[in-house]
């Protein structure tokens, strides 16, 4: 059942690191259970509603608590007064935040050369330093979904680094606008949307940064 999984996944990702192994068991009444020994998988974050990158955030939460390590890579984001940032030292070096971006709120319709050259270099730097050289087991690349809409970055070359991401490396892509590449190569997909927002309320210190 694992390879048949696998094989399935290989011919829609190119990415064959579903099953390390497959243990079975029996649950309740006697039912066989079959259990596949994952590794990681691919989730967009994306809609047009708030708290995908909070979401995100409370899974890096859990996978600390858990003693894992998390590093989020921040596309377009400069300030460290958030608290994501901020949390860093009373969480220790199980979770790291690294930022490309300046202080300012990008202009999505006329993003400056330095837009470009950070998010870029956050491309680089996820796939090099932490991909390649130390991956975690959580990876959180905050706002790479809409720093590829609005073309910071190739949204084919955050593509192939998805696709050669090593085994056991859980990656969620957060902000609004994924490309449909993106939508295609996940392996979950979860789109917000607000249904109810009190609006003319100024950011909220704790809660909304």
């Amino acid at each position: 059942m694992c390879s048949e999984t696998s094989r399935f996944l290989t011919q829609k990702r190119s990415r064959a690191w579903l099953c390390d192994k497959v243990e079975s068991g029996f649950g309740a009444a006697g039912v066989k259970v079959i259990i596949m020994k994952k590794t990681g998988f691919i989730h967009v974050l994306t809609g047009n509603g708030g708290g995908k990158t909070t979401s995100a955030l409370g899974v890096a939460m859990r996978s600390v608590g858990q003693g894992h390590r998390v590093v989020v890579v921040q596309f377009m984001k400069g300030r460290t007064d958030i608290g994501e940032v901020k949390i860093q030292k009373k969480l220790g070096g199980d979770y790291t935040v690294y930022q490309f971006g300046t202080k300012k709120f990008v202009n999505l319709k006329k993003p400056s050369q330095q837009d470009v050259e950070l998010a870029n270099e956050a491309l680089g730097f996820a796939r090099e330093e932490i991909l390649e050289k130390s991956p975690p087991e959580l990876l959180i690349l905050d706002e790479i979904n809409l720093a590829a809409a609005i073309g910071l970055i190739e949204t084919d070359k955050a593509v192939e680094m998805l696709r050669k991401a090593p085994r056991g490396v859980d990656i969620y892509l957060t902000g609004r606008r994924a490309p449909k590449a993106f939508i295609n190569i996940a392996d979950y997909v979860t789109v917000v949307e607000d249904k109810k927002r009190v609006r003319l309320v100024s950011a909220r210190r704790g809660i909304d940064y």
